[in-house]
Formats: structure tokens, sequence, C-alpha cells
């Protein structure tokens, strides 16, 4: 059996990456068969006996960054081949043909993923912490009034992330916030900005306030709440996959 892994991030959210990926396919003459998928965090490709090989798999994982999505792609094969000759070909044709292959199709695939998410509207949010607290925000009004959040709010197209949470703090919160470390990102199940269903994400960092003092400008109410106080509140469906992140967090004293 001989292998090959490659890495590459992407400047696009976790749906995108993954569906871009899936819409270019694979950079192989053998037609592949998906095998498992599970959008948008990983998926494998497989094809079975044929001329000159026994198997090949091809697997994807997609996992959030700051800087956009992380794809760890691992290529498995075996040849037909008796196995004196296999290794032989392999370390002379088979792996430098898969390598630039790759190469190839990582810079395309990077390019098109890039592209694409400029066309999907995304979502960010930001976990402010004060001490042992972090700043909660209770919703004013829409199906979700009365549901509590990290505040946050959708990216206008072409703002980066980051301008967009410290613009949205502005506006929601009337404070400067100061971004720290990634916390995690979160698929969006509905329709975010007349985009297809399912196409966008939430993507949440925690932070601290710059300047001035957080007032509820478009929540019913904001809340300074320790960790144990998390899990009892009723919160909007996007944002409670976040709570174990923010109770480590919390947990660890990062934010003091």
């Amino acid at each position: 059996m001989y292998q090959l892994r490659f890495t590459t991030v992407v400047e696009a959210p976790l749906t995108v990456a993954f569906d871009v990926a899936r819409a270019l396919g694979r950079p192989w003459g053998e037609p592949l068969q998906e095998v498992v998928s599970l959008r948008p965090f990983r998926d494998v490709y497989a094809a079975g006996p044929r001329r000159g090989w026994r198997w090949l798999t091809h697997s994807r994982r997609y996992s959030a960054t700051g800087a956009g999505t992380l794809v760890d792609e691992q290529l498995d094969w075996a040849t037909a081949l008796p196995p004196g000759v296999a290794g032989a070909v392999d370390q002379l044709v088979l792996r430098r043909r898969v390598v630039r292959a790759m190469q190839a199709h990582l810079d395309a695939y990077a390019a098109a993923a890039a592209r694409a998410a400029l066309d999907v509207v995304q979502v960010v949010g930001v976990a402010l912490v004060q001490g042992d607290r972090v700043l909660v925000a209770q919703r004013a009004g829409g199906p979700f009034a009365g549901c509590w959040e990290f505040p946050g709010g959708k990216v206008e197209p072409g703002e980066p992330d980051l301008d967009a949470l410290v613009r949205e703090c502005r506006e929601e919160l009337g404070v400067d916030v100061a971004p720290q470390a990634f916390l995690g990102e979160v698929p969006l199940d509905g329709v975010v900005g007349g985009g297809a269903p399912g196409a966008s994400t939430l993507r949440v960092w925690w932070g601290r306030v710059a300047a001035g003092v957080v007032t509820p400008h478009e929540h019913a109410e904001l809340r300074w709440v320790r960790a144990a106080d998390l899990p009892e509140l009723d919160w909007i469906p996007a944002d409670r996959p976040l709570l174990p992140a923010v109770t480590a967090l919390l947990g660890r004293g990062a934010a003091r």
C-alpha cells in the first residue's frame, strides 16, 4: 500500500470549501465513486480493482480556522503489479505523477473556492469576555425573539470577517472590540442574505471590549454570565454548538 497526504488552506467557509471541492472532482483519469459524504466535514471517494490498480482511495477532511478552511487530503493506493516492480514504479512514476496532478488541482481549487466565497453571505459573531464572564445578547424580534446569542451579524460583500465583526459590535453594542482567537464555525441550515439554503456558516471569535460601554442598541437585553450559566439559557440553534468552546475558554482563564 502507498500513501500521500496534502494540506491546504482555502479562503472560504466550510460549506463553500466542501461544495467547490465536490464540484471540481478529483484530478484522476480513474473514475471514483463517492462512499462517504458528511457535509461539510468529510468525504471519501474510492475505485475498485481495474487495470493496473487493486484499489485507490481519496479522502478529505475539512476543519475551520481563522484563516479559512483547512483541507487535509489523503491518497491511498495499491497497484496490481508484482511487489518488487510495484515499489520501483511507485517511486519513479506514480508518486511524481500524483504529486504534480494534486499540486495543480489544489491551486485551481483554492482559487475557485475563494471566488465562490464572495457570492455567499456569511455570519460572524463574538464571545466578548470580561474576567470569568462572557457577554450574551437576547434577541428582540424575529422567529427567535427571546432567545440568546453571541453578538454579531452578516458580512457585507467583499468585507473581511474581522472588519465585519468590529462593525457589527459598534452597531449592536456601541463599543469597539478587539478580536482575539478563532473559536469555531457552525453550518447554518437556513437561507442567509438570499443565498442557497445551507450555504452559509456562523464563524465566531472571542474578543475583548477595547473602548466604550456595552449598550443594547438592537437586543432586548445584554448579560455578563459565567460558564455555569450558559446551558440554562434558551439559545438560538446556531450558537448552541459553540458553548463547549466558550466554556473551555472561560475555564482556561485565557481571557483574564
